[in-house]
């Protein structure tokens, strides 16, 4: 596989060889459902609280005597059955909404919206974005560049979630050229994750070869741990034949 790189001035600067592995995967929705809920979940804060009948006010006392009046027995108008009482199964703010995710499903969601980004023609590679000094206006002409490339041209023109620009270099200077941009977010790549990529129109990846690069890296140590487990399964094996002829001599 391969893709073009452009630079700030919306021209072509060359290509790169991707990975079938990373960029080339098919969609699967269930999968990348699966990571988004569990990222929402992590991200929830239990704010909502309730008060039971041990925190409520009030009833020091029984609100009249056990027996002799004809009403009901009440020790307490603290009682969830009292108004201002205490409340039943209400939420607190000790709940856990925290979900485990597996770092390869974790992995496989994020190279599948990849994937399908790239298909969908809403991923831009750019070799590289240098500034001497933080500056809006230069930002905004690069994005209006970028806007001039067939299939991109909202990338200058749309309000509201518009691109999602990461790049594996840190760049101070850059990254505070992009704050005054709410339509824009300008993240390092190590930060990008399957809510991140899905929120936003475009993926513009800066410095292409290198985060390019990290991105498959991240694919390869992943293979490395699978070869390193095989040699295990292959001794257990082995040790199981040798004991087969002691069992045969007795």
């Amino acid at each position: 596989m391969e893709a073009k790189i452009y630079n700030t001035k919306g021209k072509e600067a060359g290509k790169i060889a991707l990975n079938e592995n990373v960029w080339g995967l098919s969609w699967n929705g269930d999968l990348v459902h699966q990571v988004v809920e569990s990222m929402r979940s992590n991200a929830r804060v239990a704010t909502a609280s309730v008060k039971d009948r041990g925190e409520v006010s009030g009833g020091g006392k029984r609100p009249w005597q056990q027996k002799g009046t004809g009403q009901a027995r009440h020790s307490t108008i603290r009682s969830p059955l009292w108004r201002h009482g205490g409340i039943t199964h209400g939420p607190l703010t000790d709940a856990n909404y925290s979900k485990k995710i597996n770092k390869k499903i974790r992995s496989k969601a994020l190279y599948t919206v990849l994937s399908e980004k790239l298909r969908n023609n809403e991923i831009l590679f750019v070799d590289a974005i240098a500034m001497d000094k933080p500056k809006t206006s230069e930002i905004k002409g690069i994005l209006a560049s970028l806007g001039g490339i067939k299939g991109f041209e909202k990338l200058s023109t749309r309000r509201k979630n518009t691109a999602y620009i990461t790049t594996a270099e840190k760049n101070p200077v850059v990254s505070k050229s992009f704050a005054n941009f709410s339509n824009v977010h300008f993240d390092d790549l190590k930060n990008m994750d399957v809510l991140s990529l899905l929120n936003y129109k475009f993926v513009v990846i800066v410095g292409a070869d290198a985060s390019v690069k990290w991105l498959e890296g991240k694919l390869a140590q992943a293979k490395v741990e699978v070869v390193k487990e095989a040699p295990v399964a292959k001794s257990k094996k082995a040790t199981k034949v040798e004991k087969a002829p002691k069992a045969l001599a007795k």
